[in-house]
């Protein structure tokens, strides 16, 4: 996915305004203004790197002269211990960006390298691994970048580029099939794409009359998965299924073989660690 420069610097400055506020009196104490360093970034874990070039704008924010080398491309593989970036220039600015600058590197490393274990786990299986709206608040489109970098998808962005009727919005209308049948007509009208939430294999039936794009098979077990990729092959030739809901590492082979066309993770960008990674003065 494309990131918007505008709203990536917008974060980069709220970021340094939390850690700095009036400014950082350590370094106003102890480090002269014109003091010089050279510094690296070291990865202290094996991972996938995603970041680098942001993690650069949070110490050319700072000082627009400080020099930032990154040693690797998005995307890339890295082994603990290697030096992927170098950095030169004034040691005030380049202190006061390290820590934030690598929040959000060892973040956005965290969730690629993540996405990246369970893409290659379903690689011989043809399904998509996507993430969900569980992030960050504020970091969605950095985090949803991450993913992309790890070789998954992004489901969609907000609730506002696609139609997913979920199950509290069917609560809410009492299960009424025809005006969820409305709905997604409406949708199909405005070329939206339009997915349905279901729970058994009885709204599964329900939602493959009405012909979503995409039917989502929340929190169901292997046995119904599997039952519902064989509904969806008789009713239906073009509504795909999403499985989501309790899947890991451990279970994801077995449910990407059952024939879904999607696996959503929201561990993705909820729960990956971040990785270990320094700033060295040298």
């Amino acid at each position: 996915m494309l990131l918007n420069r505008k709203e990536i610097l917008s974060t980069i400055k709220k970021s340094l305004s939390e850690d700095i506020g009036e400014r950082d009196i350590t370094t106003d104490l102890l480090i002269p203004k014109d003091k010089k360093v050279e510094a690296i970034i070291l990865a202290k874990e094996d991972t996938l790197i995603c970041g680098l070039e942001i993690c650069k704008l949070f110490f050319k924010t700072l000082d627009s002269n400080i020099m930032f080398k990154a040693k690797f491309l998005d995307g890339d593989f890295v082994r603990k211990g290697r030096v992927i970036a170098r950095i030169k220039g004034l040691a005030k600015p380049m202190l006061m960006a390290e820590r934030s600058g690598l929040n959000m590197l060892s973040h956005l490393c965290g969730i690629a390298t993540l996405t990246n274990r369970f893409v290659k786990a379903v690689r011989p299986y043809g399904v998509k691994i996507m993430d969900t709206r569980k992030t960050i608040p504020g970091l969605r489109l950095l985090e949803k970048y991450a993913v992309s970098r790890g070789g998954g998808y992004n489901h969609r962005i907000g609730l506002y580029d696609q139609v997913l009727i979920k199950d509290n919005h069917l609560k809410v209308v009492n299960s009424q099939w025809s005006v969820v049948n409305r709905a997604i007509k409406k949708a199909k009208r405005k070329k939206m794409i339009s997915e349905i939430e279901i729970n058994d294999l009885k709204e599964l039936k329900e939602a493959l009359i009405l012909s979503p794009d995409i039917i989502m098979l929340d929190n169901m077990n292997l046995a119904q998965i599997k039952k519902a990729v064989q509904l969806r092959d008789l009713f239906s030739s073009r509504t795909k299924l999403e499985a989501s809901g309790g899947i890991n590492l451990k279970n994801i082979r077995a449910i990407a073989k059952t024939g879904v066309d999607f696996i959503s993770i929201g561990s993705l960008t909820d729960s990956a660690q971040a990785i270990d990674m320094s700033l060295e003065v040298i």
